[in-house]
């Protein structure tokens, strides 16, 4: 079916998943909040379509904004121990292949929390800079532009810092609604042979994986390097390199260079065929990957209900935003999973958004330990399995659902 028109280049929109009417994925409630549904009141039509021009997937609804509460519960990348070393690899990759070791030279992150790529530049004599809204960045205050990158604001900043050599950003650009604005920024900030690098999660592993639950109110663009190349080509820019990240259940890195300056790299040309190859273009692909999300709610949904009637313990693992998509559309709630472990001070003590499972700190989830585990941090799942030794030592099982329902 077609939906709305392309947020970026007006062509028509046709939806291929409709996961149903759901919460903000980061509205935590109190108790209280949940008995009088007064914390459920926003909700949005959680669809997504492809734009038959230029191949890019995008909500089909929209939440503005300042309705999300989630810079309440910030994301931090140094609780991960994979995450860190991630970003840290990211700052030295930057500095090997866009910065070439030039101390003094400018890089500037847009969206940052604990500024780990940021304070890897400095390290080697990088000026860093950061545009993050939110005013927060581990990096500290002094460097930090609470503001979006528009081209009012880049301008600002080249007048007091210069252009910059590089500009990155990490699962950022997927939640920027203005694009075009973002690409204005871009122009006015990057030095004539600078480099925009950017990594977000990868509609191909999603489809591969199908990983669902990628799908919530904080990412509205879903990118494959077909449209990525579309978006650059239509602001002045060129893909010119792509990296496959194992992080997050699969993410492409995209290396984008005003047209003319630079070659793509071999890499770009084999992804772009790929992605042709595996139907990921067109209707078709997305399609299955629809008929497979069904087939795993109604897996999920049987196993937990066998689950509670054999009087199996059950906890949740992780209070992502991911999880509130999967909660959602699969009806699950505090009869089916009783509570959810996560390490967000935050969120717990409170309940989670629309299924008002309560959160619960991580010393709950061996007191005692449940039969059962259902991990909505799948994406972490090698490190956090490592890290629950104990768990399966005293007979716990792990239930996954990326790519299919299955005990572990």
């Amino acid at each position: 079916m077609t939906g709305t028109a392309c947020r970026v280049c007006a062509a028509p929109l046709r939806t291929f998943l409709d996961l149903g009417d759901h919460p903000l994925s980061s509205a935590f409630l109190t108790p209280a909040e949940a008995l009088d549904g007064a914390g459920d009141t926003v909700r949005y039509r959680l669809a997504a379509g492809q734009c038959e021009r230029c191949a890019l997937v995008q909500l089909t609804g929209d939440v503005p904004y300042e309705r999300r509460p989630h810079q309440g519960y910030p994301y931090h990348s140094s609780g991960s121990a994979v995450m860190r070393e991630h970003f840290r690899a990211a700052g030295l990759r930057l500095l090997r292949t866009e910065l070439h070791g030039a101390r003094g030279a400018l890089a500037v992150e847009i969206g940052c929390t604990d500024g780990v790529v940021l304070r890897t530049l400095a390290d080697a004599g990088v000026r860093p800079l950061a545009f993050e809204p939110s005013g927060r960045c581990g990096y500290g205050a002094a460097r930090v532009r609470p503001d979006f990158l528009t081209a009012a604001s880049a301008r600002e900043a080249v007048a007091a810092e210069g252009r910059a050599r590089v500009v990155y950003a990490a699962n950022t650009v997927c939640d920027i609604a203005d694009l075009p604005g973002l690409f204005a920024g871009l122009d006015e900030l990057l030095t004539a042979d600078g480099a925009f690098v950017f990594e977000d999660p990868y509609l191909g592993e999603i489809v591969r994986r199908t990983a669902f639950d990628q799908f919530y109110d904080e990412h509205r663009w879903y990118f494959t390097a077909t449209s990525v190349r579309a978006l650059a080509e239509r602001y002045g820019f060129r893909l010119t390199g792509v990296e496959r990240l194992p992080v997050h259940g699969g993410q492409l890195r995209y290396v984008l260079t005003r047209a003319g300056r630079r070659r793509p790299a071999p890499e770009v040309a084999e992804v772009l065929a790929e992605e042709e190859a595996r139907g990921l273009t067109g209707p078709a692909a997305l399609d299955a990957f629809a008929g497979r999300v069904e087939r795993v709610r109604g897996d999920l949904v049987a196993l937990l209900e066998a689950l509670r009637a054999a009087g199996r313990t059950v906890a949740g693992y992780g209070a992502t935003a991911k999880s509130c998509t999967v909660a959602t559309y699969c009806g699950l709630g505090p009869h089916l999973v009783p509570y959810v472990c996560d390490s967000t001070p935050a969120k717990q003590g409170r309940v989670t958004p629309g299924a008002h499972i309560p959160v619960r700190p991580p010393a709950a989830f061996a007191a005692p330990y449940p039969d059962y585990a259902l991990l909505f941090a799948w994406n972490h799942a090698e490190e956090i399995m490592a890290k629950e030794q104990a768990f399966r030592a005293a007979g716990g099982r792990w239930i996954l659902y990326v790519p299919e329902v299955r005990v572990v």
